[in-house]
């Protein structure tokens, strides 16, 4: 008989993310009506993910992971600091020549209106 607690090297870290090898058979579980506690025991897995994963299956159709939502970041510190040196050396140059530089630099679109 295996206990959940004799496994910890296989559990899951705080950051890790489930594969999908793991995230089938927790919809298989679901489908051959296991509760949600059953199907944690089962494979392992804390009962918040094996829940989170139904809901998602549910809402979406898919246990796919999905891009983040929200405004992508394009400029990384290493571009804002860049922008900001450049900024810092020479206050008499253009915004249109700034944002020259940083698209050669880092090889990002930006315009003269972000920059100024």
């Amino acid at each position: 008989m295996q206990t959940a607690s004799t496994n910890i090297g296989e559990r899951m870290g705080r950051s890790q993310e489930l594969s999908d090898s793991k995230r089938g058979p927790v919809i298989g579980g679901h489908l051959g009506n296991k509760s949600i506690r059953d199907i944690s025991w089962l494979l392992n897995i804390p009962r918040s993910t094996v829940s989170g994963i139904i809901t998602k299956w549910k809402q979406l159709g898919t246990t796919a992971t999905q891009p983040p939502s929200g405004r992508p970041r394009h400029m990384t510190g290493r571009g804002q600091r860049m922008l900001k040196r450049t900024v810092r050396r020479s206050h008499q140059l253009s915004a249109e020549s700034i944002a020259k530089d940083l698209q050669t630099w880092c090889g990002l679109q930006i315009s003269p209106t972000t920059v100024a």
